[in-house]
């Protein structure tokens, strides 16, 4: 694993991998171990779109493993002025020892790998959300004890969080259902990603509209903002697409009595999930909040903390 830009480069043995080790993380900062393998090491952090637990997760990530966050806002830097990013690529390996971007084109992530010389880290692009998803499995691992065999209801828009899952949940042996209004659905390269993977795991995949029918017996109930960042201009436009697609009671009740309910945040009440479901017994939003920090450790550790050879 040279880079971590998108789940279908990753193997499942990988992932476990990654998970174990994030875990093993979050048990030394909780018994107060301090642990500093990162002395030393630069992470360049581009950010084009604005963040909070990215970065926040990222910065605090990169200290406590005893490294310094490199902190690039798009328009601090030449990218906002044209330079090419191959050019910040191959500038940016000089100073640095690894590259997170949050940015909107995926293909400006792999052009970073293409033409540095140094990890990079997907942080978010239009297209995927990797770290978001890693974090999503380790709060599953930790409620559920196990993922494979599990099924997963993705309610709401077919973004990037819905194409990750796509790819991540059958490859790691657990059943995925998403339900999108028909004008919001996944596209095929991501559903066709999951049915490749689920034939080699026995996972299953189901796509559909019907929320009720992705959350009925699910383990595990998922949904994300309607109104991603940049979309504002849309916002009243997709509340009227998407009604009818809000996680509550009534649909969490057609999940598994001990289902969890996650969310990756920003998170609107009584839009993509209702305020009672949220702040219910049955949400692990703030512990999945809390496992960015831990996975994006493990992914730093893993990508960083190699000796060059």
């Amino acid at each position: 694993m040279n880079h971590f830009i998108d789940i279908s480069d990753v193997t499942a043995a990988e992932i476990m991998d990654l998970l174990t080790l994030a875990c093993d993380l979050k048990k030394k900062r909780a018994e107060g171990v301090e642990f500093k393998p990162l002395a030393g090491k630069v992470l360049a952090m581009i950010f084009s779109k604005s963040s909070t637990r990215t970065r926040a997760s990222f910065e605090a990530g990169m200290y406590r493993l005893g490294g310094y966050p490199m902190v690039l806002n798009a328009s601090d830097i030449q990218l906002d002025r044209g330079e090419p990013i191959r050019d910040t690529a191959r500038v940016l390996s000089r100073y640095a020892d690894g590259i997170m971007i949050r940015t909107y084109k995926q293909s400006d992530v792999e052009e970073l790998a293409r033409y540095g010389s140094i990890p990079v880290i997907n942080g978010l692009t239009d297209d995927t959300h990797p770290c978001q998803i890693m974090a999503d499995l380790q709060t599953v691992l930790e409620c559920k004890g196990a993922l494979k065999g599990l099924k997963l209801a993705y309610i709401g828009d077919g973004n990037n969080v819905a194409n990750t899952l796509l790819q991540a949940c059958p490859k790691m042996g657990m059943h995925i259902a998403v339900a999108t209004p028909p004008a919001y659905a996944c596209r095929k390269e991501y559903t066709d990603q999951a049915f490749a993977a689920a034939s080699g795991t026995g996972a299953s995949v189901s796509i559909g509209a019907d929320p009720r029918e992705a959350a009925r017996g699910a383990d595990v109930v998922y949904s994300d903002t309607w109104v991603s960042m940049g979309m504002e201009n849309d916002k009243d436009e997709r509340v009227r697409d998407f009604s009818g697609y809000e996680v509550n009671a009534e649909l969490m009740s057609l999940a598994k009595p001990d289902a969890i309910y996650l969310h990756c945040l920003p998170a609107y009440r009584g839009m993509e999930v209702s305020d009672e479901v949220i702040e219910g017994p049955a949400s692990r939003v703030f512990d999945e909040a809390e496992n960015r920090l831990h996975s994006q450790n493990a992914i730093l550790v893993k990508l960083l903390g190699r000796k060059k050879t």
